[in-house]
């Protein structure tokens, strides 16, 4: 057999097998919004890629909780960027991998053993919440330290089970001191049950945010949010 008949066969044999095999796509993350608590404002902000820059979004907001995470976001002065990592669900067991937008690692491990090379370095503890609003609209909520005691005695004493089926409402906010520090944190508050309508539009999104984060977690990959977010967060980099 010839050389241009080896090729050729060669090519069909390869046409073949491409029909077979699925190559894996990159999928994009569903979520519309990034929001995170701004104490000093008492509302909400995400970063709007295409305006590029922060937008505030005002209380009250109404969502039903899909999922809650652990992650680490912050602000480095040395690098002069922000700081981020993956998202996971057990903090005592899993691992975090955190760094700046520069791209230096600046830890990798359980929580518990990397806490303080993760402040040190202006990195902070964040809840995570990925949920939907009353509009049908697939949002992710960030909380870190006293809103994330808020929100923990919130959901406490078995009023955690009723998340699956009522939605959430911030209303207002409350107001409170450390030291010469001034902050807030979001009033909770369980709102109505979810209609047989809003439970078909839940459903859908949930099943969106499944099938991204299915792969997300086999990867282990860190969330990289748009740095400018971050960086205004220099400004409210309060532990609390």
């Amino acid at each position: 057999m010839d050389a241009v008949a080896t090729d050729f066969n060669r090519s069909l044999k390869q046409f073949f097998i491409m029909g077979f095999l699925t190559r894996q796509q990159k999928s994009t993350n569903p979520t519309s919004k990034f929001m995170e608590w701004k104490s000093n404002n008492k509302s909400f902000s995400f970063y709007n890629k295409e305006l590029k820059q922060n937008v505030e979004v005002k209380l009250p907001l109404t969502f039903l909780v899909l999922e809650e995470f652990h992650t680490i976001k912050g602000f480095s002065d040395s690098d002069q960027t922000g700081i981020y990592s993956n998202e996971i669900l057990q903090i005592s067991a899993e691992e975090f991998e955190v760094k700046t937008f520069k791209g230096r690692i600046i830890s990798k491990g359980v929580y518990s053993d990397i806490k303080g090379a993760v402040n040190a370095a202006g990195g902070n503890y964040h809840k995570s919440i990925y949920a939907v609003t009353k509009e049908g609209e697939l949002i992710n909520i960030s909380f870190k330290g006293a809103a994330v005691s808020k929100y923990s005695q919130f959901t406490e004493k078995g009023a955690w089970k009723r998340l699956k089926d009522e939605w959430v409402t911030i209303e207002d906010a409350e107001d409170h001191k450390k030291g010469t520090v001034a902050y807030s944190t979001p009033n909770f508050k369980f709102n109505t049950s979810l209609t047989d309508y809003e439970f078909k539009i839940v459903e859908a999104k949930a099943n969106e945010l499944e099938s991204y984060m299915d792969g997300y977690l086999a990867k282990d990959e860190a969330t990289k949010v748009e740095e400018p977010a971050l960086v205004e967060d220099k400004i409210e980099n309060v532990p609390f």
